[in-house]
């Protein structure tokens, strides 16, 4: 029973020292650089949210187009923007 809870309170240790890892416990990041707040590849997943986001929007776009219902509509605003210039 005691080893349990000496093995359980071990990896609640481990564990929440991986998840916050303080300035000493930093893994640096994946260029080398010292990273002391562990935000390494935060940009990648904003850009696959801003990927993701720009592919919902196209569909969204297309599905209108092909619905028929706007189409005139947007035919007629693309015919005078392009005759505009």
């Amino acid at each position: 029973m005691m080893t349990t809870l000496k093995h359980t309170v071990r990896t609640l240790r481990r564990s929440w020292r991986l998840a916050h890892p303080g300035p000493q416990g930093a893994a640096p990041a994946p260029d080398g650089t010292p990273d002391p707040q562990a935000e390494a590849g935060m940009a990648t997943a904003e850009y696959a949210i801003g990927t993701l986001a720009a592919a919902a929007f196209a569909g969204l776009l297309l599905a209108i187009i092909r619905s028929g219902s706007l189409s005139g509509v947007l035919q007629r605003l693309l015919e005078s923007a392009l005759s505009a210039g």
